[in-house]
This record gives C-alpha cells, sequence and structure tokens, in this order.
C-alpha cells in the first residue's frame, strides 16, 4: 500500500503541473489510492459524478500520468462509494466488477438548516394554489402543475420547465407545486432554490473543496424546484455540475420543475446538453395577465389586505396595469397605504394618482372598432352585427350611434366611415342627423349617449 500511495503520489505531481489548483483541488485531491494488483490500479473515488468529469475532462492526463508511473500496461478502475448503496468496482468502459462491503456517505446540506433527513423546502406557504388566480392565460400551467403535485408519483411532466417574462407568477406557481406535494407526502424531500443561490453555493463548494457533498446533496432530493434557471447563463462550470444532477434526479425518477423568462429553444448562454433536456418533459407559458386575471388579483389581494374596492376603481387599475402581476401587488400595497395614512376613502382619483406613479397610463387612441365595441356591449348585442346587414331596428341604431361617434370622436371622414361599414358617405351624414334629432328629443336616448360616452372618455 505504501508503495501504491507514493506511486500516486507521483502521478498527482505530474497532474498539478498540467491543471490549474482550483481542478486540482476539486477532482484530484480527494481520490485515494485502493490497491495496484497484476497492473489493475483501482481509485477510490466519491462519487459516480467524479468519474463522469474525470473520463469526460481528464482522462488523456490522467492515463499518461499512470502509464508513466505504473508502466505501458497499467488498467485503470474506479472503486465508487455511493450513499445508500453499495461501493462498487468500476472500470471506464462501464463495467462492473464484484461488491465491495457497504459503506454510507455522509451528505453534508449546502443550506445548513436541517439534518440531512428533514430539510427545510425554502417555500414561502403564502404561495399555495388556493391563492393563486388562474385564467386563460395561465390555466394550461396552473392544470400541469396541479397534476405533477396530486399524482406526483406518474412524473408524466418531468421535467416541467414553465417561462414567461418579470411578474407573471412563476415563482408563485414554482412554490405552490412543492407546497402541495410537502401537504401530501410529508416525508418527501422537496427543496426550492432560485438559479443564482444555486450558482453560490456551487462557487463555495469549489472554494472549499466539498463539490462532492454538494452534488450528493442535491441528488437527494425528491423533487427540485429551480426558479429562474436562465441566470445559469455563461457559468459553465454550475451548469455541467447541474447537468449531471439533472441527469442523476431523472434517471432516479425524480421530479424537476424549472422556470425560466423564455422558451428553452432562446436560451442564450446555455450549453445545448441542458437545453435538450429542458425540452424533456413539459414546457408551458404563463402569458401577460388578461384582463379577468388582472381583475381577480386585484380583488383576491385587495380582500387579503381588508379593502374594498369598488368595481370602477378595480377596472381603471385593471386596465391600465397590463403587464404584471406583481405591478398590480404594488398598485394594491400603495392604495392600502394611502387608506391607512390619510381619509379612509378609496377613489377613482386616488386610484389614478397612484397608478400614475407606478406605470405610464397612455390613452389609448380612439378606433372606430373599439366605439363599435363599446356600443355593442352597452345595448348587450354581437359587435358583428354592426358591421353586416342586418336592418333589425336595435342593430340599425347601435350602428347610426357608431358612425355618429366615429364623426365627432375620431379624425375619420364620412367616406373611411362608410367604408368600414360597407356603406356610402351620405349613409354616414344621415345617420349623423337622425341621432344628433334623438338626442335634442330623446331624454332616455340622450342619457344612454352619455354614459357610452362616459365610457369612451375612461379608456
Amino acid at each position: 500500500m505504501n508503495d501504491v500511495n507514493k506511486q500516486w503520489n507521483s502521478c498527482l505531481n505530474i497532474i498539478k503541473d498540467n491543471v490549474s489548483p482550483d481542478q486540482f483541488n476539486t477532482w484530484f485531491v480527494p481520490i485515494v489510492p485502493a490497491r495496484f494488483v497484476n497492473n489493475e490500479l483501482t481509485l477510490n473515488v466519491p462519487s459516480h459524478f467524479f468519474v463522469e468529469i474525470i473520463e469526460e475532462h481528464f482522462v488523456n492526463l490522467l492515463k499518461s500520468s499512470l502509464r508513466r508511473v505504473f508502466g505501458e500496461q497499467v488498467q485503470l478502475y474506479y472503486n465508487v462509494n455511493v450513499t445508500s448503496d453499495t461501493p462498487v468496482d468500476y472500470a471506464p468502459d462501464g463495467r462492473s466488477a464484484k461488491l465491495k462491503s457497504q459503506v454510507k456517505s455522509v451528505l453534508k446540506n449546502p443550506f445548513d438548516v436541517a439534518p440531512i433527513d428533514d430539510i427545510d423546502p425554502q417555500l414561502n406557504l403564502r404561495y399555495t394554489f388556493e391563492n393563486y388566480c388562474s385564467s386563460a392565460s395561465n390555466q394550461l400551467a396552473v392544470t400541469v402543475g396541479k397534476a405533477i403535485a396530486d399524482h406526483l408519483e406518474r412524473k408524466i411532466y418531468n421535467p416541467m420547465f414553465i417561462f414567461g417574462s418579470t411578474g407573471v407568477g412563476k415563482t408563485h406557481l414554482i412554490q405552490a407545486i412543492g407546497i402541495r406535494v410537502k401537504e401530501q407526502n410529508p416525508q418527501t424531500r422537496v427543496l426550492y432554490v432560485p438559479a443564482r443561490v444555486f450558482e453560490t453555493q456551487y462557487t463555495t463548494a469549489v472554494q472549499r473543496n466539498q463539490v462532492n457533498d454538494f452534488i450528493n446533496f442535491y441528488q437527494s432530493i425528491d423533487v427540485l424546484l429551480i426558479d429562474d434557471i436562465h441566470e445559469l447563463a455563461g457559468k459553465t462550470g454550475t451548469q455541467n455540475t447541474f447537468f449531471h444532477i439533472f441527469n442523476h434526479l431523472h434517471q432516479h425518477n425524480k421530479q424537476l420543475v424549472l422556470t425560466c423568462d423564455c422558451r428553452p429553444v432562446d436560451l442564450d448562454g446555455i450549453v445545448p446538453r441542458l437545453i435538450s433536456r429542458f425540452k424533456w418533459g413539459m414546457t408551458v407559458e404563463l402569458a401577460k395577465p388578461d384582463l379577468n386575471l388582472r381583475r381577480s388579483v386585484l380583488q383576491m389581494r385587495a380582500a387579503q389586505d381588508g379593502l374594498i374596492l369598488d368595481d370602477d376603481v378595480v377596472d381603471f387599475i385593471a386596465q391600465h396595469v397590463t403587464d404584471s402581476v406583481r405591478d398590480l401587488e404594488g398598485v394594491v400595497l400603495s392604495i392600502l397605504a394611502h387608506s391607512t395614512l390619510g381619509s379612509g376613502e378609496i377613489t377613482l382619483d386616488l386610484a389614478q394618482s397612484i397608478v400614475s406613479n407606478l406605470v405610464k397610463v397612455i390613452k389609448p387612441h380612439l378606433t372606430l372598432e373599439i366605439i363599435a365595441e363599446t356600443v355593442a356591449n352597452y345595448y348587450n348585442i354581437d359587435p358583428e352585427l354592426i358591421y353586416g346587414k342586418s336592418r333589425k331596428r336595435e342593430i340599425s341604431d347601435a350602428r347610426q350611434l357608431v358612425m355618429y361617434l366615429a364623426k365627432n370622436k375620431t379624425q375619420m371622414s364620412s367616406t373611411n366611415i362608410g367604408l368600414r361599414l360597407s356603406r356610402n358617405h351620405a349613409t354616414v351624414l344621415h345617420a349623423c342627423k337622425q341621432v344628433e334629432q334623438r338626442i335634442s328629443l330623446e331624454k332616455k336616448f340622450r342619457a344612454e349617449v352619455n354614459s357610452i360616452e362616459a365610457t369612451l372618455k375612461a379608456l
């Protein structure tokens, strides 16, 4: 054994001169020679991951060093200690030799928050499915997320890759999956981690020569939730490590859920083999919140904060804060602060003031289509009928009002208005005169026009 140690140290001296200090400390210092018999050298290595890295990046250097020290006929084998399994002799060509006595590794938790059998999942308990608003813009993602959490044993969507712009609810959804899993399977090892935290942990592990502990810990997770995976862009070392963790978990039927700000095919700075694996399972988009979802978010968040918002306040905010659920929550928080510190009354003017401070309020350019839709909604008719040939009284009256409002509220000529409605300019002029006459003579109709004009003004 002393001879094998001396010979191995001679190999290490050669290797040390040909790799960086970090590479040497991470991938070669942990290796211990086991035996050298009949030109067969067996090295004790911490994990299969070590074998993969050595064979992928350092095998030529290692073999040339071994041949120089041990002779040209040397054959290399690895003795791998696998957690909760038995160590095996492992040859580079994939052959396994006889089993050895059982040795268990002690895994270290990078979070240092709990024993290995009871890790902190790092979940925010506010982010549940129960307070996650859904609509057409996110229904598929929510359905898939619930299917994963409710039927964890099936692994039908693995990995689940959720993408969308900032503030559309990715973090909430991914944590809701983790919370539901823990509720239904308390013994399941669930972990939520932002990609930037994963990167920091890996860098620290490299500096402390604890990469093997880092890898072993992550390979022990049952449900791994990685947020903002795009933040690993350009971090080749971290990506390579995550690649092997991903492979291990997927091969052992463990669930992975990832979020990103773009589709897998649009990821820059991520190695192709990782992108390929991101596409193995289910890719779903969280689109920008639609109007119904924005209203639901406002109403739910207001109720949680004990606020009562009038419909006109909710509608105004929902119509103007369109990009992000996070922005909507910020508006509600600002309203709460103003109502608490001020008079307590929540008015439309207050909402307008707060919204104008948070987002740029741009009045939409009034078009004939907007006018037609507004008139149709007011009279509860199909907007398409206004463009058609129907001569029913209610349709004809609505069409004439659209012509009148388009003539007075837009820069369109009578000819253009007529063309859009499949009429001529004379018909438009006649319609305008008819509407003006009715406004002057019919009180009810005048009130209806005033109400529609107020709606258009608020847009």
